[in-house]
């Protein structure tokens, strides 16, 4: 399955990498022709977004080293950082070139209209293109959602891969910005005057912003260090308090070191008939039923503790209140 879905990253990554970049290079034609403030920002959106592709190529492919001496937990929070870097690309390269284009063109430092004709053809084109990768990052978000019984909107909310919603959120700006690009040169032919063009300029460029300020506020959470999601953490406190040797769940935290990667961190109160061999080998029996129950567990790390330690008691308090999580 973890196979078989970064295939799926690949591929959605790859189809809009293909789209973008030779959609770009038609914009910067069509607007080179018709002088068109909105198709110039939607030229500059597919550059940024072709680098957007390929900062996202690199975050699949570093993210799956495995774990050596020096980051003894993989690898698996690179993707957050190139994904940062995304975000980044997005409003420095696009939004604000889409801004630069229309605040000229307000202010009446655009060129005449030419060639009309040729920008339709080339917007009506990227739309069908960019719908293409839209549907695909579509579909894999739907399917991801699906198979971790998650509704469309909570998995975009909770995610903890941000390949595909990046994608996704690209391609839908881009589709948003076409349409704007279409309007602004329509009401550009209709009156002659170029502030629709720039209105629209100045629009391509707010979407775009919109777009940073999620993907950046989504890996900024991931690389700051959540809590897996509740079902997760619900189902590994359930497994650990069943276990007939633990008398108490004290402590529990599940991280997030990846996409698809939780670390465990328990401390449990044994039952005090244990022997140090008991208490050991329950270890590693929960060790091996939490990796199988749960295939995003990826490291786990059990520590036997009494429950009633005050410092102890404070810290959990501090940190959750009165009640674990799950």
């Amino acid at each position: 399955m973890a196979k078989v879905k970064k295939q799926e990253n690949r591929l959605t990554v790859l189809l809009a990498l293909a789209a973008n970049l030779g959609i770009a290079l038609a914009k910067t034609v069509a607007a080179i022709l018709t002088g068109s403030a909105a198709m110039a920002a939607e030229a500059g959106h597919s550059f940024a977004d072709t680098a957007n592709e390929l900062l996202l190529l690199i975050a699949l492919r570093r993210s799956e080293r495995p774990a050596d001496k020096r980051h003894p937990l993989g690898h698996g929070t690179e993707r957050y950082f190139w994904s940062l870097l995304v975000a980044v690309c997005i409003f420095g390269m696009g939004a604000l070139f889409a801004f630069i284009q229309g605040i000229g063109a307000l202010l009446g430092k655009g060129v005449e209209e030419g060639a009309p004709l040729v920008g339709y053809v080339v917007l009506a084109v990227s739309f069908v293109m960019e719908s293409i990768s839209w549907l695909q990052a579509l579909r894999e978000t739907r399917q991801h959602a699906a198979d971790r019984d998650q509704s469309f909107l909570e998995l975009l909310r909770t995610t903890d891969d941000p390949t595909a919603k990046s994608v996704l959120y690209e391609d839908s700006a881009a589709l948003v910005g076409l349409v704007l690009a279409a309007a602004g040169l329509g009401l550009h032919q209709l009156t002659g005057s170029a502030v629709w063009d720039g209105i629209a300029s100045v629009l391509i460029g707010l979407v775009l912003t919109v777009v940073a300020f999620l993907l950046g506020r989504t890996n900024r959470e991931l690389l700051i260090g959540s809590q897996a999601r509740p079902e997760l953490v619900r189902g590994i406190k359930q497994l650990l308090t069943a276990a007939p040797e633990v008398e108490s769940l004290v402590d529990l935290v599940a991280i997030m070191v990846g996409t698809g990667q939780v670390l465990v961190c328990a401390r449990l109160d044994f039952d005090d008939a244990l022997g140090a061999a008991d208490v050991e080998r329950a270890c590693v029996r929960l060790d091996e039923e939490l990796h199988h129950a749960h295939p995003e567990v990826y490291e786990v790390f059990l520590e036997p503790v009494p429950r009633d330690a005050p410092w102890l008691r404070e810290r959990v308090s501090e940190r959750y209140g009165d009640t674990l999580p799950g």
